[in-house]
């Protein structure tokens, strides 16, 4: 699996929630660099988990529109 990346603007944000949820629900302020560092460790260990429900959702989705297509068929009787 290709290793999942965050632009340089979607890291930033994501590293000021982290900072803003460690702060209001554990009442623990966190730096950067700590956020950072936690950021990493959902990206390698988490997100894969997100990401392989999305692709079965994604087949299942594709699956079930594809199964439509029988709806289209034109009648063979002559």
């Amino acid at each position: 699996m290709q290793k999942i990346e965050l632009t340089k603007d979607l890291k930033i944000q994501a590293i000021n929630e982290i900072k803003k949820h460690f702060s209001t629900e554990r009442d623990e302020n966190i730096g950067d660099l700590s956020a950072e560092l936690f950021l990493d460790f959902i990206t390698k260990k988490i997100a894969p988990f997100f990401y392989n429900q999305g692709i079965r959702d994604a087949h299942q989705y594709m699956n079930e529109r594809l199964e439509d297509l029988f709806a289209l068929e034109k009648s063979t009787n002559i």
